[in-house]
């Protein structure tokens, strides 16, 4: 197991440890440097000094070598899956996707470099044309939900522009970047060119929010975190993207598929125990067919096989730490009307069960708070226009579906939400070549497919006289 943080050799003794607990045993697995500011420091000084080198290398060999990195993320699928198990607790079959999805993002990306196409633009005497240019350090902040896929959706795109990137994990979750990060050196990844630097979200990530050389700043957290780090890029001119929190809606119409879409609702908000900013956490059911759906949501949600995530057959594992497990648990009170919940293994674990509630108020914290974690909440709308007012009254707007036969409700319905991703009649949200990201309070730009890599880049517009 790796113990060491960066693709490079640190300058300086590490004077400090940090344990990382496995969320499923409560035992340590790992120990991991904590950076101090100075090390962050020489680690950005490092990537800013690459980037001279890695800017010229031509697209070609800069496909190529992401080409490389993305079959060696593949070769190795198992280990970094059963380290994500160990780290994070993700169920097996949950984590050999998320490294199966920073394989393809890398695959993707590692089609832009020869791709990265500027315009020729028509002006009088002359020849006027764009190139749009890297932009030197990016410093790419991932949360402990999901480390392995967001780490890729930042470092893939940024390499793939010719921009260095200094990666900080969550200091729960830091072990699958850095595997990753060892896998880039493999592939041939020049050193300091993508760096894991491990340590306090207050030292090294603020680090990246002020430090003069890191360019630009991709975060995903929490909305509280993500406007404190938008302040600080503000003050500094500095472009950033945020993926930030969400309390999106699975919206069920009278003539939905309401079998499917019981049985299909506990995936949408369980996976990853809830704790997914893309978690559908309120379901908003047309109150003609409130008690059906609520007589078929039931068997589907005691269903949930939740268990070690190492199972194969395991579909929901523990809360990420015991801090977090009280934090979900504060949601549920004596006064909570709670209608259907699950149940939970037995022994060590921050287990939590799949809960099901019935708010009585629309402005019930549990309708409105991002509780991140497996608890959603029910509620009934009586046509479609309070269908959409009830899905629109949240700060957030990142994800969401929409259950209807009616093809003309569903774009209508489609169209009035104000959400980034939504889903007909399913609740898939990501895809690596389609854009990913937030309205209002889920964030700042987009993420993934054709136009990510743009958000790495700076437009450069150049005139060449033909007079004279």
């Amino acid at each position: 197991m790796p113990t060491a943080p960066l693709c490079s050799a640190e300058e300086g003794p590490v004077t400090a440890l940090h344990d990382v607990i496995s969320p499923v045993t409560e035992e340590v697995v790992a120990s991991v440097p904590s950076l101090s500011l100075e090390e962050t420091d020489a680690a950005i000084a490092r990537s800013r000094k690459a980037f001279e080198t890695w800017r010229h290398v031509s697209p070609g060999d800069r496909a190529r070598i992401l080409r490389r990195f993305s079959a060696l993320v593949d070769e190795h699928n198992e280990g970094l899956a059963q380290l994500e198990v160990r780290n994070a607790g993700h169920t097996i079959g949950n984590a050999r996707w998320e490294a199966g999805n920073v394989r393809d993002v890398l695959a993707y990306y590692s089609g832009a470099p020869e791709r990265l196409l500027g315009h020729q633009i028509p002006v009088p005497g002359g020849v006027d044309m764009t190139f749009h240019e890297p932009l030197g350090v990016v410093g790419v902040i991932v949360p402990w939900n999901f480390p392995m896929p967001i780490a890729g959706w930042g470092f893939a795109p940024a390499l793939a522009a010719g921009n260095t990137v200094v990666l900080k994990p969550a200091e729960l979750t830091p072990l699958t970047a850095m595997r990753l990060a060892e896998l880039g050196l493999e592939a041939g990844l020049p050193e300091d060119v993508f760096q894991v630097l491990t340590g306090k979200g207050s030292v090294v990530g603020e680090r990246f929010v002020t430090h003069p050389h890191v360019a630009k700043v991709v975060f995903t957290g929490s909305t509280e975190v993500g406007i404190h780090v938008a302040e600080g890029c503000a003050r500094g001119v500095k472009p950033v993207t945020l993926e930030l929190g969400g309390k999106s809606a699975n919206v069920i119409f009278d003539d939905a598929d309401l079998a499917k879409a019981a049985a299909t609702a506990p995936y949408g908000v369980f996976d990853n125990a809830g704790q997914d900013c893309c978690a559908r956490s309120r379901i908003l059911v047309q109150r003609s067919v409130l008690d059906e759906f609520l007589a078929l949501l039931e068997p589907a949600v005691l269903g949930v096989r939740v268990e070690d995530p190492s199972l194969d057959t395991s579909e929901m594992g523990p809360l990420i730490s015991a801090g977090h497990h009280a934090t979900v648990s504060s949601f549920i009170t004596d006064s909570t009307n709670v209608v259907i919940q699950g149940q939970v293994p037995s022994g060590p674990g921050y287990w939590y069960p799949a809960t099901v509630v019935m708010p009585s108020r629309e402005d019930d914290p549990l309708m409105t708070e991002e509780v991140f974690g497996p608890v959603v909440s029910v509620m009934a709308f009586d046509d479609e226009a309070d269908a959409i007012r009830l899905t629109n009254a949240t700060d957030y707007g990142l994800s969401g579906s929409i259950w209807t036969r009616d093809v003309g409700r569903a774009f209508r319905v489609a169209r009035a939400t104000e959400s980034g991703n939504l889903s007909i009649n399913s609740h898939s949200s990501v895809r690596y070549w389609t854009p990913f990201g937030g309205f209002k309070k889920s964030g700042l730009g987009r993420e993934l497919g054709p136009d990510a890599l743009h958000a790495f880049t700076e437009v450069k517009n150049v005139f060449i006289s033909t007079e004279g």
